[in-house]
């Protein structure tokens, strides 16, 4: 017989709202900062979005990193960590 309980995951409102600042904030910083290094290389077009999205999945790593192994301690999914803000992130990027 396998097992039927299943294991209950409660969240403190605030902390998942602060945790979502705060990758917001590292996100946008993260855009510009990428942006204006394509920009200072001369990264253009395909290659200036293939840079973004380096960045991008090089900070996805650094904040699972951090939280290591205990990631669902302070993020909901793996996947919205990633995805969430990231056309946001480009617009930002794309003005630089």
């Amino acid at each position: 017989m396998g097992n039927f309980f299943l294991e209950i995951v409660a969240y403190s409102e605030a902390a998942v709202v602060n945790n979502a600042a705060v990758v917001e904030y590292c996100r946008i910083s993260m855009a510009a900062l990428s942006g204006g290094t394509a920009g200072l290389l001369g990264l253009t077009g395909l290659y200036g979005f293939g840079f973004y999205i380096f960045a991008v999945f090089g900070l996805w790593a650094m904040l699972l990193l951090k939280a290591g192994g205990q990631w669902k301690k302070y993020f909901v999914s793996r996947r919205n960590l990633l995805t969430s803000g990231f056309f946001g992130g480009l617009f930002v990027s794309f003005l630089m």
